[in-house]
Parts: structure tokens; sequence; C-alpha cells
């Protein structure tokens, strides 16, 4: 079920939020990530997407103190689309929980250079992070500090040289759609680590959270969050119904 903006459970909001709420009660905050914004503090310094929907719940319902907003998946900083925080620790652990017995489901849109080798797919391949560069590289299986990443993808139009692919991330591994895409000739259009030979500096990263779907924390309800890419270049090349049909 996709569910809209709610305050189903009688919590009043004063203000406008700064964000694009999908889903909101008691327990959750379900947001349109803004790209180019990290979800964490990191080196930069730069505004934080965390202190940010802090701050904002603070004003929106006047709360006294410290707001509690708890992470539960990450999106990279270029990449905008749903993603959802829980507003209490129970809310947070459940959804955890979740994420580990893989009832947490998310599919992202992508567009690539080139075309995948196939119509539908299964990438399976060995992940190494370089924390000291933040880059990801594929590796042989076994390799120590290696993590398994699995993705199914599906090819939706192709146009221009460009294809506009449906992933299905099945492991959550740092850079996992950019490295594993990237690794059968397709890198993702805008992506200048894994794609430098193809992408021009200062270019947008075509990948987008589509759907993040859940059981409820507390209601067991199956919660649906859609979100899709703004018509800009190269997500302009398909029209916002392709895609919304697509991820259905």
């Amino acid at each position: 079920m996709t569910m809209q903006h709610s305050n189903s459970e009688g919590e009043q909001s004063g203000t406008q939020s700064r964000f694009e709420i999908l889903f909101e009660d008691n327990h959750l905050l379900g947001i349109v990530k803004p790209v180019n914004i990290p979800v964490q503090e990191d080196a930069t310094g730069d505004p934080d997407l965390l202190s940010l929907l802090k701050e904002d719940v603070k004003q929106r319902y006047n709360k006294p103190g410290n707001v509690f907003m708890g992470l539960v998946h990450r999106l990279d900083r270029p990449v905008g689309g749903a993603m959802i925080f829980a507003k209490t620790s129970k809310a947070a652990s459940r959804l955890s929980e979740s994420v580990r017995t893989h009832a947490f489901r998310k599919v992202y849109l992508t567009v690539v250079h080139g075309k995948p080798p196939a119509p539908h797919g299964r990438l399976i391949n060995t992940l190494l992070k370089d924390a000291k560069s933040n880059t990801v590289s594929i590796v042989r299986k076994g390799t120590p500090g290696g993590k398994e990443a699995i993705l199914d993808y599906t090819v939706l139009g192709t146009a221009e040289g460009y294809s506009l692919l449906k992933i299905d991330l099945l492991t959550g591994r740092s850079h996992q759609i950019r490295v594993q895409l990237s690794g059968i000739g397709c890198p993702l259009s805008g992506d200048q680590k894994y794609g430098a030979a193809v992408n021009r500096p200062g270019q947008q990263i075509a990948l987008w959270s589509a759907v993040v779907g859940f059981p409820h924390p507390v209601t067991k309800e199956e919660i649906e969050l859609i979100s899709l890419p703004p018509q800009a270049h190269p997500w302009s090349l398909w029209t916002q119904q392709v895609q919304k049909q697509a991820i259905r």
C-alpha cells in the first residue's frame, strides 16, 4: 500500500516542513531526500539530513529538548529519493530488524551508459571498500574484508546510448549499484567516481531511491513510499508515467 503524508495518530504539526513528506505518524517519518545533502555529518561539515530533520520536527511540533531521529538505511550524498526515518528508538530497532531479515524492500531507478548484456539479470560480486579513498572495488571471492553484493536489474528502456534500469537491491553495500553496474561496462550517467571516462565533472548522478517498502514497526501494515526522479536529462528521455508503471 502506498502511503502519503499522514498524521494518523493525532500528532499535529503547526508549520510546514521544508522537506517533501511521503508518510508521517508518531513512529515514522518518510521523506524525499534532496540530492547533494549528506545523510549524516561528514568531513565537509556541510548541513546533514539527520540534523536538519531533527530541527524540522522540533520546529513543526514545538518540541522542547532533543528530538530522536533514527537512521535505518543510507543513501550516498549525491543520490535523492525516498527515505524512512524512525521517530522512536523502538521503531528504529524494529525497522533495523526488517532490514536484517530482508523484509525491507529497496528499489532504485538509474540511467546508465550503454546497455547490460541481458534485459534482466542478477549481479553477484564481492566488494572491498578502501576507507582512505572512499572507493569500492570488485575483488575475488574470499578476499579478506570483502563482502558479498547482490542486485537484480531490469532494463526498462534504451534511448540515445543510455539505458533506464530498475534495480532491486538485495544487499546494502557501500556504492554497490555504482560499482556493480560499472563492472559490467554500464557506468551510471553522471558518476564521476566509477565512470570518469564517460562523464563530465559536475554532472548529477542519475540514481534515485524510487521505492522503500516495509512492515510498519507498530501496526504491521505494509508501507510503501514512492518517489520519482526529476524530469531533467537524462531522466527526461523516459516519461514519469513509464517510470511509475515500471516500479509497480
